[in-house]
């Protein structure tokens, strides 16, 4: 089963060691396309750690549509989100044609994404919103074109991820059906972002678009990474002497808990969206 990379002892303590195991297990044992995710996914997250020193060197403000800030932390974010989505479609029925595909198609998302952010910050232009140039408008359309293939590769494996899987743990299964649910939130609120910020653009509103849209970050960051806590708190407790039916109970508190959690940011997000 790939839910359990190593065999979890009868009772006692797991040490870390079994742990790091795990871990590694995930890099020998993995398929070519995860590996290969797992490697852009560290580029990303490392692009980011040395945006952050550019920021620690250079200064300037941390916060607007012109900042360093934005390379560290699409970097980090993109990075950690594609060697999540890698880890946890390995707990997803999927042909391996179609695993490819759909991992290469959201990897490639990723870095374009993430290479063209950057590029504006290089720049000292914002990447989002931006019509002041030819070029601005044509980084702003493939930006927005891009996230809409991150959005419909994400759909697909989440439509996966409800299939049965006969090789993956109740309780892995019900975390990365949760998970997965709660990306569509971020996909939403993403997709709320770019609709109301082309509006403000068009509309000659192309500050309050940056404020407006900012407005949603909590709810879509705290809904995009679910998908990576939940199947961790899943996998960590098959190091456990837990029977599997009290770790679907475990998993299934976790989830609820995460929901309102996440409920409560999206609500006080959806106030400010509204009102701003």
């Amino acid at each position: 089963m790939r839910s359990s990379p190593v065999d979890v002892r009868p009772g006692g303590t797991v040490p870390v060691s079994e742990i790091a195991a795990g871990l590694r297990a995930f890099w020998t044992r993995g398929r070519a396309i995860e590996r290969t995710c797992y490697a852009i996914g560290a580029a990303l997250i490392a692009s980011g750690l040395v945006h952050l020193v550019v920021f620690a060197v250079d200064g300037g403000p941390w916060t607007g549509p012109v900042s360093w800030r934005k390379p560290v932390t699409f970097g980090l974010s993109f990075g950690l989100t594609l060697v999540t989505i890698a880890w946890v479609a390995s707990f997803v029925r999927l042909g391996e044609r179609a695993r490819v595909r759909v991992l290469g198609v959201f990897a490639a998302a990723c870095v374009v994404e993430t290479a063209l952010i950057t590029l504006q910050a290089w720049r000292r232009v914002p990447s989002h919103f931006n019509e002041e140039t030819g070029f601005d408008t044509v980084v702003t359309r493939i930006l927005a074109a891009f996230g809409g293939i991150l959005i419909v590769t994400l759909v697909a494996l989440t439509v996966a991820a409800f299939r049965d899987a006969p090789g993956t743990a109740p309780s892995m299964r019900l975390a990365v059906r949760a998970g997965f649910a709660a990306l569509l939130g971020a996909l939403a609120s993403g997709a709320a972002m770019i609709a109301r910020g082309v509006v403000e653009v068009q509309t000659g509103h192309q500050q309050l678009a940056y404020h407006v849209a900012g407005a949603l970050k909590p709810a879509h960051a705290v809904t995009m990474h679910a998908v990576l806590v939940l199947p961790a708190i899943a996998w960590l407790l098959t190091f456990t002497a837990l029977a599997e039916a009290r770790r679907v109970r475990v998993v299934a508190l976790a989830s609820a808990a995460y929901g309102v959690a996440a409920l409560a940011v999206i609500g006080y997000s959806a106030v400010g969206f509204a009102t701003g």
